[in-house]
């Protein structure tokens, strides 16, 4: 199978991208703990971007048909080239006195990230063939998980080789390289409302995404997911690590590494059997939904460190095994002229979820107990199990694949 030139220069140039994305928050985290010496100040970094990517979010539809979809993802890119290499011009200045600078431009870089991303996922439909978009969308979720996997790991090695201003150098070279190749993007233009009022513009997505059936239960699907999936952030594995399992800490980096080869071998799974999983959509969103509850709620129960390995293994393959499916059921739903508002609608639930759901689970974590907290994000993942059993044939392939999309 082989793409075509566009879908080629989206994924090259989004690699460099997140590669980049990676490093440079290796290096702020880094810079923020060295300079403060608090955990807490640098657990600012992550709540910042995460902030800022949900108002980004919010606003990204007013752009929208105003500005072709290629050069807003390109233009996105080059801004935070522009960005990044301004952070490390300050950093040779920077003190106590004057750190807040680094969380002002982590901030916009996140919030270009905010625009960048849901335009990313409309621009698959528009550059390969409706036939190959399961295995577009397995190879895009592949390349990212690998990155994910691979890099965090790499981050850490890069610091004992380089300073934290030398590494985000690196990454401003790794910025010009994907600003450039993004450029070269295809023409994509986005339809939008007429009308001139922003506050309907913004509302468009919302609109759209809660009188199309199918995206309005996907909608539901993310919420309970998102708060489910909070879980894991490492303030809360942590406690699970120390409290549960009673081991040392390095086992949450071997558990959060199963997840994340497990997420990779789920997404080589659609790519190898994407006919299967374009017959059988609703299926494999029930069965990768059930077992994510399944193997998350054995391991709340569980005290044994390797059999913890295996089930987070099997969690990062069954959430993929949903991810990629639903993917495909969003893009194949719509006219694609609407799929960017659908998108940045879904983005703002995502990240306004992942930092109310943080807090939470951390306050929940102290008042029940780590293992409860666990029971609780199965419970969840089993109600969205449910809302897809009870509507799995308004997913079913033969509702979305075969029609003719604008």
């Amino acid at each position: 199978m082989n793409f075509n030139k566009n879908f080629s220069l989206l994924m090259i140039g989004q690699s460099f991208a997140n590669i980049g994305d990676v490093l440079y928050i290796v290096s702020v985290i880094s810079i923020i703990y060295d300079l403060k010496g608090s955990a807490t100040a640098a657990s600012f970094v992550p709540f910042t971007i995460t902030t800022c990517m949900f108002i980004s979010s919010i606003i990204t539809p007013l752009l929208v048909g105003k500005v072709r979809l290629n050069w807003l993802m390109a233009g996105s890119q080059l801004g935070k080239t522009i960005l990044l290499i301004l952070l490390g011009f300050s950093l040779t200045g920077l003190n106590e006195s004057n750190y807040f600078v680094v969380f002002i431009v982590i901030g916009f870089i996140a919030f270009l990230d905010g625009c960048a991303n849901p335009i990313r996922q409309t621009l698959i439909p528009y550059y390969v063939e409706p036939e190959y978009l399961m295995k577009a969308n397995g190879i895009a979720e592949t390349v990212t998980q690998l990155i994910q996997a691979t890099m965090w790991f790499v981050g850490s090695m890069f610091l004992l080789i380089l300073s934290s201003q030398q590494l985000i150098w690196f990454v401003s070279c790794l910025f010009i390289i994907s600003s450039f190749l993004l450029c070269f993007l295809e023409t994509v233009y986005a339809e939008t409302m007429k009308s001139a009022r922003k506050v309907e513009q913004i509302k468009e997505g919302w609109e759209i995404l809660f009188h199309t059936p199918v995206l309005r239960k996907i909608a539901s699907i993310d919420l309970l997911e998102g708060f489910a999936g909070t879980v894991w952030i490492a303030a809360v594995l942590y406690v699970f690590v120390s409290d549960a399992l009673e081991v040392e800490q390095k086992w949450w980096g071997f558990i959060n590494g199963a997840f994340f080869l497990g997420l990779i071998l789920g997404s080589l799974y659609c790519i190898k059997y994407a006919s299967l999983v374009e017959r059988k959509i609703g299926s494999f969103l029930l069965v990768g939904a059930f077992f994510s509850f399944l193997l998350t709620i054995l391991f709340s129960l569980n005290s044994i460190p390797v059999f913890a390995l295996v089930l987070s293994f099997g969690v990062g393959i069954f959430t993929q095994i949903k991810s990629i499916p639903q993917q495909t059921v969003i893009q194949t739903s719509l006219p694609k002229e609407q799929l960017s508002k659908v998108y940045t609608s879904l983005g703002a639930i995502g990240t306004g979820i992942f930092g109310i759901g943080s807090l939470l689970m951390g306050m929940l974590t102290d008042l029940l107990g780590v293992r409860m907290v666990f029971v609780l994000s199965s419970l969840l993942l089993a109600f969205a199990s449910i809302i897809i059993y009870k509507n799995k044939s308004l997913f079913a392939s033969n509702s979305y694949f075969g029609k003719e999309r604008n």
